[in-house]
């Protein structure tokens, strides 16, 4: 009966921490990008976060063996060094998961968060299409309906904001000249929002998830190894990739300004909150279902509405919200499987999706 509870207990808890980070984290990059003052490399700060999660998945490793040294060293040797061949096919989604998250900075920076929150629940879709076209799965009648959803609500979202961004954009662009020009010219200038770039960053970014969750899927399918070793190996591997994009893209403002130019408190704080982001989804998954995550999606959507209105003035159109609404109720159709009843079959999905979906 207690552990009944306990695990009543974490499941929801876990799930209102993935809300909370989920609506926050798309305000907070938004907020961190937009707002007056020096502004923070995003490259930087996407690197930043992978030292975060490795440093994290370190310290759950050595948990995991018992706080023994030894133990945490010989298991580290087993399954990183002694395997270079799996460990080099990591390499893949660590690449992808840095450009991702790039990506994701850039949509920050030019879509509002309410429909940049809404626009990246399209990675459901290239993640159906990837798992269709490599993984050889099938996907029942609803879920191609709930597909459907998504795409007409996430166009009627985009829709709608493409109608009143004339107003929008200029004001943007008025606020960037008076404090000195575009992002380009000036560190601390407020970056010229362009909705077509945020949504091209954005496609890419859903597009580059859903490969890499699908990919990484495959290479780990049957595969006897701990959710945060597989998080160490990545981090590990993305370190480098995430060195190389600071300097290829920013390297000469780097060595201007320095490599934490602009950073302060509420950048570490959202470095963090992004690195914490993927450990949360590994616990939700071991504790709840797809419809309950679905309805921590739902409500992160609704939540990054409601706090854009009063945070960054967001005007919510009619529009928005019917092409909102279409897109929660795609998510709870995706997540649905009549077929799926009984706890041997939650146990086994439970199994496969916990290697799988801490970095998605």
């Amino acid at each position: 009966m207690n552990i009944h509870m306990n695990t009543n207990t974490l499941k929801y808890i876990s799930l209102l921490t993935l809300t909370l980070q989920n609506a926050i984290l798309g305000l907070s990059m938004r907020y961190a990008r937009t707002r007056p003052g020096d502004i923070f490399l995003s490259s930087t700060a996407v690197l930043m976060a992978e030292f975060a999660k490795l440093i994290t998945c370190l310290f759950l490793v050595f948990n995991e063996e018992g706080k023994d040294a030894q133990k945490f060293v010989r298991s580290l040797h087993r399954t990183i060094i002694a395997n270079p061949v799996d460990t080099l096919k990591v390499c893949v989604p660590s690449l992808v998961y840095i450009v991702q998250n790039n990506l994701l900075y850039v949509s920050a920076s030019h879509l509002d968060a309410a429909t940049y929150q809404v626009t990246y629940q399209l990675k459901i879709l290239t993640t159906a299409m990837f798992a269709v076209v490599i993984l050889r799965r099938k996907l029942l009648t609803t879920q191609w309906g709930a597909l459907l959803l998504l795409v007409m609500g996430i166009v009627l979202v985009q829709l709608a904001q493409t109608v009143t961004s004339p107003s929008g954009s200029s004001d943007s662009s008025s606020s960037s000249s008076s404090t000195g020009g575009g992002a380009a010219s000036s560190s601390s200038a407020i970056p010229e929002q362009n909705r077509m770039l945020g949504l091209w960053s954005a496609l890419g970014a859903c597009f580059l998830s859903g490969f890499a969750g699908i990919y990484f899927e495959k290479i780990l399918k049957g595969a006897e190894i701990s959710v945060w070793i597989v998080n160490v190996q990545l981090s590990l591997l993305s370190i480098p990739f995430g060195l190389l994009t600071c300097f290829v893209n920013d390297a000469s403002r780097i060595f201007e300004h320095g490599f934490f130019h602009g950073y302060d408190f509420f950048v570490w704080y959202l470095v963090l909150l992004q690195a914490g982001g993927g450990l949360i989804v590994a616990v939700v998954v071991k504790y709840a279902d797809n419809i309950l995550k679905g309805f921590a999606t739902s409500l992160a959507i609704i939540i990054s509405c409601v706090a854009s209105i009063y945070i960054f003035d967001f005007n919510l159109t009619l529009q928005f919200s019917f092409g909102a609404a279409l897109v929660i109720a795609s998510i709870f159709m995706y997540g649905y499987d009549p077929s799926r009843s009984g706890p041997k079959t939650t146990a086994q999905t439970t199994g496969d999706e916990e290697k799988l979906l801490p970095r998605v």
